[in-house]
């Protein structure tokens, strides 16, 4: 895992949030970093089911098909460091 996380990214692919709204971005970033839906409604003061539908959004949006594929992305995005 440490040799994954230590590869380098080209610039873009840091920056580009393949079109992710802000708060898509923001939801991806909690679920990344392990929190659950409930956590994330909390912080965001949204419903558990809205945070549901944003996970699915973006999922939907980044072809992903499961959290472990999501924080996969976030750590190759560099959106958050393991």
């Amino acid at each position: 895992m440490k040799d994954y996380l230590s590869q380098e990214r080209p610039a873009d692919e840091k920056s580009n949030l393949d079109g992710l709204t802000e708060r898509e971005h923001e939801i991806l970033t909690y679920l990344a970093e392990g929190q659950s839906n409930e956590e994330i409604s909390k912080s965001l003061v949204i419903s558990p089911k809205t945070v549901e539908r944003h996970r699915d959004n973006i999922m939907h949006k980044l072809n992903l098909h499961s959290r472990s594929e999501l924080v996969r992305y976030a750590i190759r995005k560099g959106i958050i460091k393991a």
